[in-house]
């Protein structure tokens, strides 16, 4: 199964416990593939930067570098059109659609209230380990 992680998720699996650890722990497993984007990459570095000011025992640089040598890094050109709320969160469509994955786990209201665009379904981290694993 492929999946896209927006950011909140991703840095709450490396810095926390619960739903989103589980998932990462499952895509390291390598029983799910996660796909993401030089942006979705930059914003993943750029959030984790700032949280470890506060969280300096946690480094994210080796799972950033797992990432990158184990996901699939996909060329995901701006849609033509918004369709987020927050046009940031366009870019998790946007791989999901160049990559051809109809999963996007989030908690972010944005892209929830956008589930389905284009048969890509967005599900809060604990529904899809409840759905999926």
């Amino acid at each position: 199964m492929k999946l896209i992680l927006d950011t909140n998720v991703f840095i709450s699996g490396v810095f926390f416990t619960g739903a989103p650890l589980r998932i990462l722990e499952t895509w390291r497993e390598g029983r799910i593939e996660l796909l993401a984007s030089s942006e979705i990459l930059h914003e993943y570095s750029e959030v984790g930067d700032r949280l470890r000011k506060r969280h300096p025992e946690i480094d994210l640089t080796p799972v950033l570098a797992m990432v990158v040598l184990k996901a699939t890094i996909v060329h995901a050109p701006a849609l033509r059109e918004p369709v987020c709320a927050d046009p940031d969160d366009d870019k998790f469509l946007a791989c999901a659609v160049a990559g051809r994955c109809r999963m996007i786990v989030s908690g972010d209201k944005h892209l929830l209230d956008v589930s389905g665009y284009r048969g890509i379904q967005v599900l809060r981290p604990r529904a899809f380990v409840s759905l999926h694993l």
